[in-house]
C-alpha cells in the first residue's frame, strides 16, 4: 500500500482564552491570531512584537473523518510550525507537542485514531516571557497534514542525498542509514529516465551530460526511491534534486560548479505584513521572485528554521540559502529551551532540510552572548560537532556581532533585553581592535567560514590575521559603511564594494530584504522599515541600487531626495537618505533638488524638459551611484543609460496632475482554482494621463465579486494605525494593497477599488478549473 497524505488546512475552529471561555470561530490554516490582536503602545515586549497583544493561550480543534484505519500503516500527524509551547490531543488522548515555535512536530497517532470521526485539539501557550525579539506571531501558522506510511517504510529524515560534478559527469550519492533493498531512479524535468541504481545502505547514480543546478539555471531532477520487498515496491519517496557543486577555496572565494560566485544576499524574516506569520507558499513565491529579479541570489533565514515551502521555492528559483537554527543560545527567547531542546531542534533542521539543493551553509547562532569567550566557544564547538554527524558536506558557522566583551559574572537568564546587552557598550566592552581580532580568531578556529555582521571596516585586518578563512557578510547595511574606529560612521562607500574588491569576501547579505513586523525603534512604528522592499512588495530606491550592482541587463533608476515624506522610524545606520522616485514638489517655486541615479550602464544623461544635463559616469562616482543636484522645473525628467555609445535603458518621470483614478498594477490575471489560494493585488493613484501620484493618501475600499474573499489590506506603512483585517485602508505613498483568498471554485473574480473623488479601478482574475 503506497504512502498517503492528507493536508489538514480547512475545517478548523479557534478560540482564545481559558478553557471555560472558549468561544470558537471558524478559521483557515495557516493562522496567526496575533496579527488581528489589539495594538497598544504599552504592550508587554511591545517593540519586539509590533505592539500587538500576542500573549495568552489559544485553542484549536478539528474533526477528521476516516473511512478506515489500515492496520498495516503508521499514521503521523505533522505540524510544520506552531508558535509555541503546544500540546496536541487526538480523541481526548495526549499525542505530544512541541516547544520551539519553528520546529516541525511529528506525532505518531496510529494508536489514537479510529474509524469515523476523530477529534483533534491543540493548545498553544504564548504566556512565557520573553518572546522573540522580532514579531513571532502566535498559533498554528504553518501547514498541517496527516501522513500514512507502511509499517516498513523509508524514513525521509534518514535519507541523505549528496550531489557533485566531476569532468562533466553529475553524481548523486544516496545514504539510507539502513541496509534495506532500495531502487533509485532519477528523472529529468521532462520525465525522462536519466539514471538508475539498486542497492542497500548506499547508492550512486552517474548522470552523463547532467543539467546542473545554479542560481542562473536552477535545473532540478526528480529522484524516486522505492523500498523493495521480494522485488516489489512497498513504499516510495520522491525528492527534488539539483546536481551541483559548492566549493569554498581558501583565499579564492566561493565557487558554484567551478565558477566563482558572489553571494548577493538578503536576510529575511518570516512574516508578510498584513498576514503576520501565516504566509502561504504562493505569497512567498511572489516575494522571492521579486528579490530574484533584482539580482539577489541568496537569502538568510534569520534567525530560525524556515517553513519548508520557502526552501522548495528557493530550490526552484535558484536562490541559495544560509539556513539558521536559532538566534541566541542560553539568553533571550531561546534560553527557555536551550538546555533540553537544542539537540532536538538542530537535528530537526538538518535532517529535514539537508537534501535541499539550495542550502550552501548552516548557521548555528546569531550574535550570541559571550562571543569569543570560553563558554561561547564550548557551545559553538558542541553544536558544530553534532551537526557534522548529520551533514559534513556544508560549512558550519555562527554570525558574529561587531561587539565583543570581556568576561563578567552577568547571569544571562536574568537579562530582559539580550540584544541590548549584546549590542550596547558597557564597562566590559572591548575597544582595542587587536583584542577584538583575538576573539574573532578564537571563533575562526571552530567555524568553517567567518560570518561577520557589520564588520566590513575590519575585513582587511581580519584576513591579514586569518588568511585561511573566507569571510561572508551575514548582515550588512544597505548603503552606509563603518570606520575602523567607529562602526556606525555613515561612510558612503557601499558595503557591497568590499565584496567586489576582495576575493576572500564571498558575499554580503543586507539587513533586510523585506520590511518586517517587530524590532521597532519605538511607537508608532510596528516594525522594521529599513529594507529593500516594503511589506506590500513595493521596492525602495536601495533595491534598484543593488540591482545595478547585481544584474547585467541594462537599467537606470532615478529618485530625488524628499524629506517632506514622513519618517518611517528606521534605525539610522540601517537607513538611506529619503530618496523617492518622483518629480513633484508642489511646495517649490524655483529650487534645486538632490537626486540619485542607479545604473549598470557606462554613461548617463538626464533631460529636464528640453535641457540635457551630463553626468559623471558611474565608475567616476563613489559606489557607482550618481548623485548631485538638478533645478526643479515641473514637467518631465528622462534618464538614459548608454553602453558603447548607444542608448541601452531609460526611465521617464513626470510631474503629475491631481489624482484622478485608481489603477491596479496587474489588471488581468489567470490562475487555476485552488482552495485557500491567496493573492496580493496592488492599486495605485494616477492622474488623468496615468502618471503615478505618490503623494496621494486617499482612503481606498476594496470589493470582491466571484469565488474569492478579502483576507487583509496593507499599504506598507508600519507607522500607520489602521487594522489589517479590513476591506479599506488609506494609501501610503500613492498605493495600497489587498490580499484575497480564492474559494477553490472556478469562475471570474473581480476586485474593485473605490476612493472618494477618484475613478474606480478594477482587476479581473480568470479562475480556471484544474485539469
Amino acid at each position: 500500500m503506497p504512502r498517503q497524505e492528507q493536508k489538514l488546512m480547512d475545517g478548523w475552529e479557534f478560540a482564545w482564552g481559558s478553557p471555560e471561555e472558549k468561544n470558537y470561530r471558524k478559521i483557515w490554516l495557516p493562522h496567526d491570531w496575533a496579527i488581528t490582536a489589539p495594538v497598544s503602545e504599552n504592550m508587554k515586549q511591545g517593540a519586539a512584537q509590533g505592539f500587538r497583544d500576542r500573549w495568552g493561550i489559544g485553542w484549536y480543534r478539528r474533526t477528521l473523518t476516516l473511512s478506515e484505519v489500515k492496520p498495516d500503516m503508521i499514521y503521523y500527524l505533522i505540524f510544520e510550525g506552531i508558535y509555541e509551547n503546544s500540546t496536541v490531543w487526538v480523541n481526548g488522548m495526549e499525542a505530544g507537542g512541541g516547544k520551539y515555535g519553528y520546529t516541525r512536530i511529528k506525532l505518531d497517532v496510529t494508536a489514537l485514531l479510529q474509524i469515523g470521526e476523530n477529534r483533534i485539539e491543540v493548545k498553544v501557550d504564548n504566556t512565557q516571557f520573553p518572546a522573540d525579539r522580532w514579531y513571532s506571531g502566535a498559533g498554528i501558522y504553518r501547514t498541517v497534514r496527516l501522513e500514512a506510511v507502511p509499517i516498513n517504510h523509508l524514513e525521509e529524515e534518514k535519507i541523505r542525498i549528496v550531489t557533485g560534478v566531476n569532468d562533466g559527469v553529475g553524481h548523486v550519492n544516496i545514504d539510507l542509514e539502513s541496509g534495506d533493498d532500495v531502487s533509485a531512479r532519477l528523472y529529468d524535468a521532462g520525465g525522462r529516465l536519466a539514471a538508475k541504481a539498486r542497492g542497500g545502505r548506499t547508492l550512486k547514480l552517474d548522470v552523463e551530460n547532467a543539467l546542473l543546478w545554479s542560481p542562473e539555471e536552477p535545473n532540478l531532477y526528480t529522484l524516486k526511491l522505492d523500498l523493495l520487498t521480494d522485488g516489489e515496491s512497498t513504499d516510495e519517496v520522491s525528492v527534488k534534486v539539483g546536481i551541483r557543486s559548492f566549493e569554498f577555496r581558501q583565499g579564492e572565494g566561493f565557487f558554484v560548479n567551478g565558477r566563482e560566485t558572489k553571494i548577493k544576499g538578503l536576510c529575511v524574516h518570516q512574516d508578510a505584513g498584513c498576514l503576520g506569520t501565516a504566509v502561504p507558499a504562493e505569497i512567498w513565491r511572489e516575494r522571492l521572485q521579486i528579490l530574484k529579479n533584482m539580482g539577489c541570489n541568496a537569502i538568510r533565514t534569520a534567525h530560525h528554521i524556515p517553513a519548508p515551502e520557502i526552501l522548495d521555492i528557493c530550490d526552484e528559483l535558484g536562490l541559495m540559502v544560509y539556513e539558521e537554527c536559532f538566534d541566541k543560545w542560553t539568553g533571550g527567547a531561546y534560553g527557555r529551551y536551550y538546555k533540553t531542546e537544542w539537540q532536538h531542534d538542530l537535528e530537526c533542521m538538518v535532517r529535514r532540510d539537508r537534501n535541499h539543493t539550495c542550502i550552501f551553509m548552516w548557521g548555528v547562532g546569531n550574535e550570541v552572548e559571550n562571543q569569543g569567550q570560553d563558554s561561547m566557544l564550548d557551545i559553538l564547538r558542541m553544536l558544530k560537532q553534532h551537526l557534522l554527524t548529520m551533514d559534513d558536506t556544508r560549512p558550519v558557522s555562527c554570525a558574529m556581532n561587531p561587539h565583543f566583551k570581556r568576561e563578567s559574572n552577568v547571569d544571562l537568564s536574568k537579562v530582559r533585553d539580550i540584544q541590548k546587552f549584546v549590542d550596547e557598550a558597557d564597562d566590559t566592552e572591548i575597544y582595542d581592535l587587536d583584542e577584538k581580532l583575538e576573539r574573532i580568531q578564537r571563533i575562526a578556529e571552530i567555524v568553517d567560514v567567518l560570518c561577520c555582521n557589520y564588520q566590513e571596516q575590519w575585513y582587511e585586518r581580519i584576513y591579514e590575521k586569518m588568511p585561511d578563512k573566507l569571510i561572508l557578510g551575514t548582515e550588512t547595511y544597505q548603503m552606509f559603511h563603518g570606520h575602523m574606529l567607529q562602526m556606525q560612521n555613515y561612510g558612503t562607500e557601499n558595503p557591497w564594494m568590499d565584496v567586489e574588491k576582495h576575493s576572500y569576501v564571498i558575499g554580503g547579505m543586507i539587513w533586510t530584504g523585506i520590511d518586517y513586523l517587530g524590532e521597532s525603534m519605538g511607537f508608532p512604528a510596528k516594525g522594521w522599515s529599513g529594507a529593500l522592499m516594503s511589506t506590500n512588495n513595493q521596492l525602495r530606491p536601495s533595491a534598484y541600487l543593488m540591482k545595478s550592482y547585481w544584474t547585467n541587463e541594462p537599467m537606470v533608476y532615478f529618485a530625488v531626495m524628499d524629506y517632506s515624506f514622513a519618517d518611517e522610524g528606521v534605525k539610522e545606520h540601517w537607513d538611506i537618505p529619503r530618496y523617492i522616485s518622483h518629480w513633484h514638489f508642489p511646495q517649490m517655486i524655483r529650487s534645486v533638488v538632490p537626486y540619485m541615479i542607479a545604473t549598470n550602464c557606462e554613461e548617463v544623461t538626464v533631460e529636464v524638459n528640453d535641457r540635457t544635463y551630463y553626468m559623471k559616469s558611474p565608475k567616476e562616482c563613489e559606489s557607482r551611484m550618481i548623485s548631485g543636484f538638478l533645478p526643479y522645473i515641473p514637467g518631465t525628467v528622462k534618464v538614459t543609460g548608454y553602453i558603447g555609445g548607444k542608448a541601452a535603458a531609460s526611465q521617464t518621470v513626470k510631474t503629475p496632475g491631481c489624482a484622478a483614478k485608481l489603477i491596479f498594477d496587474r489588471p488581468e490575471q489567470t490562475v487555476t482554482a485552488k482552495e485557500n489560494y491567496q493573492m496580493l493585488l496592488t492599486v495605485k493613484a494616477a492622474d488623468r494621463e496615468g502618471n503615478p501620484v505618490v503623494r496621494e493618501s486617499a482612503k481606498v475600499t476594496f470589493r470582491v465579486e466571484g469565488p474569492a474573499e478579502i483576507v487583509a489590506v496593507d499599504n506598507g506603512d508600519l507607522c500607520g494605525s489602521e487594522p489589517y483585517n479590513s476591506s479599506f485602508m488609506h494609501m501610503y505613498r500613492g498605493c495600497v494593497s489587498a490580499v484575497i483568498r480564492l474559494t477553490g471554485e472556478p469562475g471570474r473574480v473581480k476586485v474593485t477599488a473605490y476612493a472618494d473623488g477618484l475613478y474606480e479601478g478594477s482587476a479581473v482574475i480568470a479562475v480556471n478549473s484544474p485539469e
